[in-house]
């Protein structure tokens, strides 16, 4: 415990003593986001990255909740804030986006996740990922998924030559459960992305063990928010001004480092290479003698009537009762009596489930599933194969904050990072 300690003090020094390291060159981004969907710490990220715009040239922002009620009018509300707090900010700093500009790349994605294949039709937030990945440039886009990643299937479905001109960061953990079909369909038909799973180290952003009370999340609103005109108001909104900002490290990323070398330390984290996404497939109900991989897709094929309706036709319920509570997920018909669903557990447990269906004849079934912590864990034949240029979190136990994988990557710059956005928290508390 000791040297546990001892080595997270020398981490987090390093972080204060360490300037940033801008990024050479200002990024192209895209941002996917589920904001007003199921987690409205999006809403939090978004106040961030409005706030900093000027660090990215940002080319799309397009609402994919694959779950809730999200909508592009809660990010074009968002950006109304943003425009009555703009001439504080611009008293400071020059090359924040306009509001006008923000509006036109403000699109909308699809609401609900995608079906068993992964895709279903293009929307507006797919074609504009399309579009921007197709413009002339000596630069990457940058796709920031924030939620779900059902646009971003649907866009690569479309126009696959775009997988070449595109990088991905990805706050996966549980946003692969909400899209474990879009996800599924990318990692075994476009191995070759260039792409980072962040399924866990996100967490380190608000992780309280060991940090100076100026920055922890339960008081950093009152010490550098509140009062601050339009934006501070309304971050008070989001679980009571408690700061977790979970997709914020997709942003931390493209701001400090060399987002081109997922192995090199940023604000964002530091990432391995990984040549297996696991994948774990049940044909029959299982029991606490079974056990799959956190974050990996896990997929039950039932065996039942044959039917006359559509393949891919959602017709029966997977209900899982997990810590965060009873959660039901849409099992689909594939034809010749084949009923499948997939889920994606997003934290070591145990779980129970049960499959129902109002199908004549359907086998109903219960079962339960033990996860463990071990990402990727042990390949398996199930696996989807990777490419040269997919990255996860580390998996160096000295670099896990507690139970999660690669936290400390990210926590250790946290001060650092939350201290440079109170000095513009600070620009609108100014007469």
């Amino acid at each position: 415990m000791n040297k546990l300690i001892l080595l997270f003090s020398i981490l987090f020094c390093s972080g204060a003593i360490d300037a940033q390291k801008p990024v050479p060159v200002k990024p192209r981004i895209l941002v996917s986001t589920d904001i007003g969907g199921t987690d409205p710490d999006d809403n939090q990220s978004m106040a961030h990255l409005l706030m900093y715009s000027d660090k990215f040239t940002i080319e799309g922002l397009v609402s994919s909740p694959s779950y809730g009620k999200g909508s592009k009018e809660e990010i074009l509300r968002m950006i109304s804030l943003y425009e009555k707090d703009l001439p504080k900010l611009q008293k400071h700093q020059k090359g924040l986006a306009t509001p006008d500009y923000l509006r036109t790349v403000t699109k909308q994605g699809r609401q609900g996740a995608a079906p068993f294949a992964g895709f279903t039709t293009a929307t507006e937030g797919s074609d504009w990922i399309v579009k921007c990945a197709r413009k002339k440039s000596d630069q990457p886009l940058w796709v920031l998924v924030w939620g779900g990643l059902d646009d971003l299937a649907q866009a690569l479905h479309d126009a696959p030559d775009i997988q070449s001109k595109i990088k991905i960061y990805w706050i996966g953990g549980p946003n692969k459960k909400w899209s474990a079909n879009s996800y599924a369909y990318i990692v075994e038909h476009f191995p070759d992305l260039w792409f980072i799973e962040n399924n866990s180290s996100y967490y380190g952003f608000f992780s309280n063990n060991g940090m100076p009370d100026s920055v922890k999340t339960t008081n950093y609103y009152n010490q550098h928010i509140r009062r601050a005109w339009h934006m501070g108001e309304d971050f008070i909104n989001y679980y009571g001004g408690n700061v977790k900002m979970g997709d914020t490290p997709s942003l931390l990323y493209m701001m400090d480092g060399d987002p081109n070398d997922p192995a090199k330390e940023s604000w964002g984290g530091s990432f391995e290479k990984f040549n297996h996404s696991p994948r774990i497939i049940f044909n029959r109900s299982t029991n606490l003698a079974d056990t799959v991989t956190v974050c990996s897709i896990v997929e039950f094929h039932i065996t039942g009537p044959r039917l006359n309706i559509p393949a891919d036709s959602a017709c029966f319920t997977l209900s899982v009762k997990a810590g965060i509570g009873e959660q039901k997920w849409a099992g689909y018909y594939l034809g010749e009596g084949d009923y499948v669903v997939r889920y994606a557990p997003k934290q070591s447990e145990t779980l129970s489930y049960t499959m129902t269906s109002s199908i004549a004849g359907f086998p109903e079934q219960s079962g339960a599933l033990v996860v463990d912590n071990l990402w990727p864990g042990k390949g398996r034949k199930t696996d989807y194969p990777l490419g040269t240029y997919w990255y996860t979190d580390r998996s160096d136990p000295q670099l896990y904050d507690g139970k999660i994988q690669g936290g400390i990557t990210v926590k250790k710059w946290r001060n650092e990072v939350l201290q440079d956005w109170a000095k513009r928290w600070a620009w609108l508390k100014e007469e």
